[in-house]
């Protein structure tokens, strides 16, 4: 699909519950996948645990409670009646937040410790957390842990958010993020 019907593609009210729970699943697959690889890593050290299940515990409260009180409130989903969006959180953000306003939703992106940051770092800390890990205590278990890690980011990049996310999203005008990967018509 070009950019431009990526841009044109029909916005979903209601995402298909198929999308969400694959989206879901692959977040917290790979904060799973993560966390094993930062606690395999450093099996050595004393604070394996402690990094993997600190890693683990900060991916999913940003995702799962940081994402839902701070940028859902602000998104036209939140105020959409039965409405499910590309992650499923606006259901959650109606019962814990209270309505923001839709012209703030782009400050998702704005400041060091803006979402999209906290985001992106739950993502990539385990690669750079791994990549060390395999200078000091090599093994394959280790290799395969990291692959597969890379491999959720690029899938998520390349596949969830252009094909079956974002391209469908009523917000992707509006969206920095949308807007990064050119699906947007801004």
């Amino acid at each position: 699909m070009s950019l431009k019907n990526r841009a044109n593609a029909q916005a979903y009210v209601r995402y298909p519950v198929a999308n969400i729970v694959f989206y879901n699943g692959v977040t917290v697959f790979h904060y799973l996948l993560g966390a094993i690889g930062i606690i395999l890593g450093y099996r050595f050290s004393p604070a394996a645990w402690a990094f993997g299940a600190l890693y683990l515990a900060f991916a999913l409260l940003q995702m799962y409670l940081v994402m839902p009180l701070t940028v859902c409130p602000h998104c036209i989903y939140f105020r959409t009646a039965d409405s499910l969006c590309p992650s499923g959180l606006n259901v959650i953000a109606q019962k814990i937040a209270q309505p923001g306003h839709p012209h703030d939703f782009g400050q998702r992106a704005k400041g060091w410790f803006c979402h999209n940051n906290l985001y992106i770092a739950a993502l990539i800390i385990p690669i750079i957390a791994m990549l060390p890990a395999l200078i000091l205590n090599f093994s394959y278990l280790l290799l395969i842990l990291l692959l597969a890690v890379v491999g959720l980011l690029l899938l998520r990049f390349l596949v969830i958010f252009t094909k079956t996310a974002c391209v469908h999203c009523l917000a992707k005008n509006e969206c920095p993020n949308a807007q990064s990967m050119g699906l947007s018509q801004t």
